[in-house]
């Protein structure tokens, strides 16, 4: 292991969490700078507070005392993250643009600007910890579960994991705030952000027309029933309830409807009745090929627990790695909205074992 480096990196983000992220680090002996990333040329296409957020970010270094610097990341996000999403969408994928910005910007370009800056670590605000097992490196869950963004941290290396400190990993957000407030920063309240990574808040469906031809297009029950029309199958992903906008259908009860599937060829987008409905559940899943934290898997066959995504409860599966390196993942009961496009994450307990994007599940498809 390497010796505890004296200069370390902050990556202020402008929110509460850098904010305590650079506070403790700073009490706690450490030679702190900040660093204040743009990541997206704004589009006009939504609120941006990218500038408030680098107010913040000044603010906040200003008041502890500390240097802070300023880097563009921008071409490097579309580059490395933005064309990706693109592409999936296009392909009726519904991505996660944080964990390729994770991998791509947080932990690969600015931890080569930090060591740029003469410091051996960086850290970040995110909730997780790491552990240290023999000679290898672990990725820990934070002690608040809540907040626990190990998920989107899943494609993290040995390399990264040496030179990164997560300060907030033992801190639940409540306590996190009061540090804040009791300091007097001005980020003790603000709140957090949400939305597309680096991206923001803004309307999704008018933000990705400007980037993907949609069409409208026949929206339909998996009978073959037309219900309806839809503005573009790439505005939805499965299980969303939220802006179908149909009403009462003859001979179908009043009852909430979900998406199920979507026929990018076709452009129709298929929607069922019932929060659980058969055509939403599947048992397996395959992926593209793994990244596993420790470098390489636990065995070729194991047993393990799995989120498809942030914030559901661990489920309990088993793993078979193949020979292309992708995974089949079997669920000891059927699970809900598996979507392509989306990370599969393995947990041993505490420990992130790693990860892969979904390709494909054993989900009935209409009209097959």
């Amino acid at each position: 292991m390497s010796h505890t480096p004296s200069r370390i990196v902050v990556g202020m983000s402008g929110g509460v969490d850098s904010s305590v992220a650079a506070l403790l680090l700073r009490d706690a002996g450490w030679d702190v700078t900040g660093l204040f990333m743009q990541n997206w040329a704004d589009d006009g296409s939504g609120e941006c507070r990218a500038e408030d957020d680098r107010r913040d970010a000044v603010a906040v270094c200003g008041a502890l005392g500390l240097p802070i610097r300023f880097r563009d990341f921008s071409k490097e996000y579309w580059d490395g993250v933005f064309r990706h999403f693109l592409a999936e969408y296009a392909a009726g994928r519904t991505p996660n643009p944080d964990v390729l910005c994770n991998r791509e910007i947080k932990f690969k370009h600015f931890l080569d600007a930090a060591r740029e800056l003469g410091a051996e670590a960086i850290a970040t605000g995110h909730y997780a910890r790491i552990g240290v097992q023999g000679d290898r490196f672990q990725l820990l869950r934070a002690v608040d579960r809540s907040k626990d963004q190990s998920y989107f941290l899943h494609q993290l290396g040995q390399a990264q994991l040496a030179a990164t400190r997560f300060p907030l990993g033992e801190l639940r957000k409540d306590e996190v705030r009061a540090i804040a407030a009791a300091h007097g920063l001005r980020t003790a309240r603000k709140k957090d952000s949400t939305g597309i990574c680096f991206i923001g808040e803004r309307d999704f469906r008018h933000f990705l027309a400007q980037y993907l031809p949609a069409q409208e297009g026949d929206m339909r029950t998996p009978d073959g029933q037309r219900i309806g029309t839809h503005p573009g199958v790439f505005f939805f992903t499965l299980g969303q309830r939220e802006g179908l906008a149909i009403g009462g259908v003859r001979g179908r009860p009043q009852a909430p409807w979900f998406v199920v599937a979507k026929d990018v060829a076709k452009n129709i987008l298929y929607v069922d009745q019932g929060h659980d409905s058969p055509w939403l559940l599947s048992r397996t899943l395959r992926s593209e090929p793994a990244h596993w934290i420790a470098g390489q898997p636990p065995a070729a066959r194991f047993a393990c627990t799995a989120q498809t995504r942030y914030r559901q409860p661990e489920e309990a599966c088993q793993v078979s790695v193949l020979d292309d390196g992708t995974l089949d993942v079997r669920f000891d009961r059927p699970q809900r909205a598996v979507t392509p496009g989306q990370s599969v994450v393995l947990y041993d307990g505490e420990v992130c074992l790693g990860g892969a994007v979904i390709a494909a599940t054993d989900a009935p498809v209409p009209g097959s």
